[in-house]
C-alpha cells in the first residue's frame, strides 16, 4: 500500500484530506507542523508528501529544504497545498524544489489525480549538487 505524508496546521483540513485520500485506499500519515511532519518523513518514508506553506513554527519551505537535503527523503514527490494564490508564489516554491503546488480550496478530486501522478512518476526535480 502506498503512503502519503499530510503536514497540515488545520485539523478540520489535515482531517478531511486523510479521509479522502484514504478513500483512495493510501495509508495516511497526518502531522500538525513541521517538525513532526520531518519526524514522520524520516521515520517512515512516504511515496508523497503534501504540505502546508503557512504554519506556525516551521514554515512549509523550510520543511521542504529538510526533505530534499536528506538523502533518504530527498526523491519523495512533494505538493504544496497553499492558500497563496499569486503567481509568485508558485513560481517561488517550484523553484526552490517543490514538484507541484495546489491552490486552496480544491477540488479532492484534482488532489486524487495529482497523488496518483506522483506517486507512479516519482519526482523529477534534479538532485541537489552540494558545494
Amino acid at each position: 500500500m502506498k503512503t502519503i505524508l499530510i503536514i497540515e496546521q488545520n485539523e478540520s483540513i489535515r482531517e478531511n484530506l486523510v479521509e479522502w485520500l484514504e478513500w483512495d485506499r493510501y495509508k495516511i500519515f497526518g502531522a500538525s507542523n513541521g517538525l513532526s511532519g520531518l519526524e514522520l518523513a524520516r521515520n517512515f518514508i512516504p511515496d508523497l508528501i503534501i504540505c502546508n506553506i503557512i504554519m506556525g513554527g516551521m514554515h512549509g519551505h523550510d520543511v521542504l529544504f529538510s526533505i530534499l537535503n536528506t538523502p533518504t527523503t530527498s526523491k519523495i514527490p512533494f505538493i504544496f497545498s497553499t492558500t497563496k494564490s499569486e503567481k509568485k508564489d508558485r513560481t517561488d516554491a517550484l523553484n526552490l524544489g517543490a514538484d507541484d503546488y495546489l491552490v486552496k480550496p480544491y477540488e479532492l478530486e484534482a488532489l486524487s489525480a495529482l497523488a496518483s501522478s506522483w506517486i507512479k512518476s516519482g519526482s523529477k526535480r534534479f538532485p541537489l549538487q552540494l558545494i
